[in-house]
């Protein structure tokens, strides 16, 4: 389930694109599901473990990815640590939610992210409750924000 807190959070990581860039290790560039995020975000292949094809940048390394990509990466890699999502698009949405298909994941957010149209399962952690869909959820974080 996608756990979401709205607002401060103590402990959260604030800043995931300094922490990617001091804690990434090379096995993080051929995870699958990191290859698929970096591919749909940022539009750009991983060619090997230090060099990415972005079709605007050309060759880069990691760190060179955007913040929202780092941050998704962190969240998967990181699963014990809780990261500010706030530095995400709205185009990291989809892959939040794909994330806790299968684990647990709990984000921090200053803002409300955009989740689509369709139906999900959001446990607001201010107050105990779960979204069913973006109504839902504008109701439960909206005063929260």
């Amino acid at each position: 389930m996608l756990n979401v807190y709205f607002g401060d959070y103590e402990g959260a990581v604030y800043n995931p694109n300094v922490f990617f860039d001091n804690t990434y290790t090379d096995e993080w560039m051929s995870d699958n599901l990191n290859k698929e995020m970096i591919k749909d975000v940022d539009k750009s292949e991983v060619i090997d473990t230090y060099l990415i094809n972005s079709p605007v940048l050309g060759g880069i390394s990691p760190e060179r990815l955007s913040g929202g990509v780092k941050t998704l990466i962190c969240i998967h890699m990181v699963p014990e640590r809780v990261f500010n999502a706030s530095t995400c698009g709205d185009n990291c949405a989809k892959w939040l939610l794909e994330m806790s298909k299968t684990k647990d994941v709990t984000i921090n957010l200053r803002h409300l992210m955009n989740f689509g149209d369709g139906s999900f399962e959001i446990n607001v952690l201010n107050n105990k409750c779960v979204a069913h869909d973006m109504d839902e959820l504008v109701s439960l974080a909206g005063m929260l924000i």
